[in-house]
């Protein structure tokens, strides 16, 4: 086994006991970080940029309070819209997407951990849904077809991928010409430590595996993005200090918010 995936198994592992501890009623329903610190789901969702509504219009077990910001407070959704989640979690992103794109749009979710799938799928079961779905795949291999959908939403995921490159070229592919993305993500704005950086838990805490924010200004425009816009959360450090404050990652991460589009005519 590459290190690659025993850092990939590790992370899974990971998610895969939050899932069954949501779904039990454990940790995450009265609320757990993904760095695994205890928290208030409702105060945590709150800071992150949800309001009250969004929180008493979905499945309780959905929202897990793992994000670092609200992907789709910047992502203009809009009626009939097709919507991909890369790395939908319990669904919560999900469920509130739904709402915006409208019995005439459609949700597709993506995770790799078979436990979140499985959850994703039990509460969209439960509330009736029809025109949304959870798929079990790596962002760096998405199960969905070229130009399928409009628009992509993220939430502290990509950090996770071990190849982010692979991730932004496969977000292309599958965006309609003209399509976009809106992401909510943790970025590194100084060196990390190397005992963080060699930490699978840091790692798997959305920390360790940050990226540089011009490194994934390089990588989007690769891919071939255009309309790129990297900016820091207001609360961003905030947020990064209720994880763990007595280990200042504040000083060297921060919460983001990424966009960019895919050219509405690619022979122009």
């Amino acid at each position: 086994m590459s290190d690659k995936e025993e850092i990939r198994a590790f992370i899974r592992e990971n998610y895969s006991k939050i899932a069954q501890q949501s779904s039990q009623g454990g940790c995450c329903s009265s609320g757990c970080s993904c760095s695994g610190t205890q928290i208030d789901i409702k105060d945590t969702s709150l800071s992150l940029g949800y309001s009250e509504s969004d929180l008493q219009g979905v499945p309780i077990e959905s929202n897990m309070g793992l994000g670092c910001g609200n992907p789709l407070a910047i992502a203009a959704l809009k009626e009939g819209e097709i919507v991909l989640d890369l790395g939908s979690g319990g669904g919560f992103d999900c469920f509130l997407a739904r709402q915006q794109v409208g019995e005439t749009g459609y949700v597709i979710g993506v995770d790799m951990t078979p436990e979140m799938i499985r959850l994703a799928r039990k509460n969209a079961k439960e509330s009736g849904y029809t025109n949304m779905e959870f798929r079990l795949g790596e962002i760096e291999h998405l199960p969905v077809a070229d130009e399928a959908v409009d628009v992509i939403i993220s939430n502290c995921v990509i950090n996770l991928s071990l190849e982010k490159q692979q991730v932004f070229k496969e977000a292309y592919r599958v965006l309609k010409a003209g399509g976009r993305i809106s992401v909510s993500d943790v970025v590194a704005t100084a060196e990390l430590p190397a005992a963080i950086k060699q930490d699978l838990a840091s790692l798997a805490g959305c920390i360790a595996g940050a990226e540089y924010v011009e490194n994934i200004r390089a990588m989007l425009e690769k891919a071939g993005f255009e309309k790129i816009c990297l900016i820091p959360k207001d609360n961003g450090r905030t947020i990064i200090y209720s994880w763990a404050p007595e280990n200042n990652l504040e000083d060297y991460v921060a919460s983001y918010i990424i966009e960019a589009e895919k050219a509405s005519n690619e022979k122009e």
